[in-house]
């Protein structure tokens, strides 16, 4: 009965979906917070769209304003803005 039951726990777990990335696509500035009295530890906040707006929360506090590595681009891969040719 207890196989069972942890067959049936563990497959549930195996198909529960998981969130690993830190770092949110949408946004493009995202702010490293280090917390290290009491144990905060640190944690990544990608929820800005410009630096100034990011600086001005991170005023004060200790953390830096990174840009998004996995920011999604204004344009789709493979596509890009044409240029008039000189010729």
């Amino acid at each position: 009965m207890r196989a069972l039951g942890l067959s049936l726990f563990l497959l549930a777990i195996h198909f529960v979906p998981a969130q690993a990335q830190t770092y949110d696509p949408r946004y493009a500035i995202c702010m490293k917070v280090y917390e290290g009295s009491f144990g905060g530890g640190e944690w990544i906040d990608c929820s800005y769209t410009s630096l100034p707006q990011c600086q001005a929360s991170a005023f004060g506090r200790a953390a830096t304003c990174v840009i998004n590595p996995y920011f999604a681009q204004a344009f789709p891969r493979g596509r890009y803005p044409r240029y008039p040719r000189a010729y």
